[in-house]
């Protein structure tokens, strides 16, 4: 019998692709004093994940942020880069996986990496909502797969996601939440494998009703954004889904209308400027035109007072409810802990939710899936006994 694997014994990280969250990933396991094979398909897409990693770097240790010391490690020695799988994973204790949220191919990398991996070697994807349990089943160490879901940007966000698949051991699981620690993360661990685990689900319900108002034209893309940004936010939701890329967002919540429901599904909207190929800032037209790469400059003055800020901390409590009732997580204190380190917010949905009478959350609930149609914003069991405060 082999004795049990512990975080001392992960030396060698494998990145399984080098773009905007590989190439973070990997800089951030770099950082913890991690060697990390850099892998990518390309020789080109490798060049660029390292460049850009170095650059990091560089920013890093001008601000006096890391010694010179470790940046000198990180160059010469803990990083290497290749389009070699094989070499990639071939002496890698953990092996994370950063491809396109493409469940047939994540399964055929997954695969494949497990032919070429070590015995012992255990298998992370950082998949933002898709299911761990299917991914592992592409594998023979099923115990040995799990989601290490990290944020963008990987080096400033704190929050990484350890998430638990059907088969996951409970060995596998420390090994990630210690994994996190040791990369100076807020590791939450997520008990069941369920669509967009913990953040990424709870956020999913503000961007269906604001895409519902969207949809409807009861405010315009710009008055909106204007709004959030008013409010403090350093981005607004219709500037971040042209960032993300609105074939992104429209692929996720396609996934989330298969695994969910059809109450999370893509509107019109959107399907419409994927079929336009507007695609956001990678196209530079989405919402808003992105000339030359350049953020899109909103008028504030054009800030909409139609929008209740508040109806999108009501429809996040209620879905931080459903994950208790799941049995993602025990407490709504887990959720805000997510929600907070994946966000950059000084405060979680229920932090705010404390603060509010059972009675107005239950109605404006109500009222907000009566009027958009969407049952999904229904008051769970637990916001109907008032256990949305605890």
């Amino acid at each position: 019998m082999n004795p049990a694997m512990n975080i001392n014994d992960i030396k060698t990280v494998a990145m399984i692709g080098a773009g905007d969250m590989g190439h973070g990933i990997a800089e951030v396991a770099l950082l913890a004093g991690y060697k990390v094979n850099l892998y990518d398909i390309k020789d080109d897409f490798v060049d660029k994940g390292k460049k850009r990693i170095f650059d990091s770097l560089d920013l890093l240790a001008g601000k006096g942020k890391i010694p010179p010391e470790l940046n000198t490690a990180i160059r010469e020695q803990l990083l290497t880069t290749t389009t070699d799988l094989a070499e990639a994973v071939g002496n890698a204790d953990l092996v994370i996986e950063a491809i396109p949220e493409i469940m047939d191919l994540k399964k055929k990398v997954f695969a494949e990496i497990d032919q070429l991996a070590p015995a012992h070697t255990l298998l992370a994807s950082n998949t933002s909502t898709m299911s761990i349990s299917e991914i592992a089943t592409a594998t023979n160490r099923p115990d040995k797969v799990f989601g290490l879901h990290y944020f963008n940007p990987a080096v400033l966000m704190r929050l990484v996601e350890v998430i638990r698949a059907e088969k996951t051991s409970d060995e596998t699981m420390q090994i990630g939440m210690d994994f996190a620690a040791r990369e100076k993360k807020v590791g939450v661990l997520v008990k069941k494998d369920r669509p967009g685990f913990i953040a990424n689900r709870v956020n999913q319900a503000p961007a269906v009703l604001v895409s519902e108002i969207l949809e409807r034209g009861e405010v315009e893309p710009e008055a909106l954004d204007a709004f959030v940004r008013m409010m403090g936010s350093a981005m607004g939701p219709c500037e971040l889904t042209d960032y993300v890329g609105i074939d992104v967002a429209v692929n996720v919540s396609r996934y989330f209308e298969q695994t969910l429901g059809p109450d999370y599904g893509p509107p019109p909207h959107l399907l419409k400027m994927v079929e336009d190929g507007n695609l956001g800032k990678k196209t530079g037209k989405g919402y808003f035109e992105w000339p030359g790469g350049e953020r899109p400059k909103i008028d504030f003055s054009k800030a909409t007072r139609k929008f209740n800020f508040l109806w999108t901390i009501f429809v996040q409590i209620n879905e931080a409810t459903k994950l208790i009732e799941e049995g993602v997580v025990d407490t709504l204190d887990e959720v805000d802990l997510a929600m907070v380190n994946s966000s950059g917010m000084p405060f979680g949905p229920i932090y705010f939710g404390r603060q509010i009478s059972k009675l107005d959350l239950i109605d404006n609930l109500e009222m907000l899936a009566e009027r958009y149609d969407k049952p999904m914003f229904k008051p769970t069991k637990r916001v109907l006994g008032g256990g949305h405060k605890f």
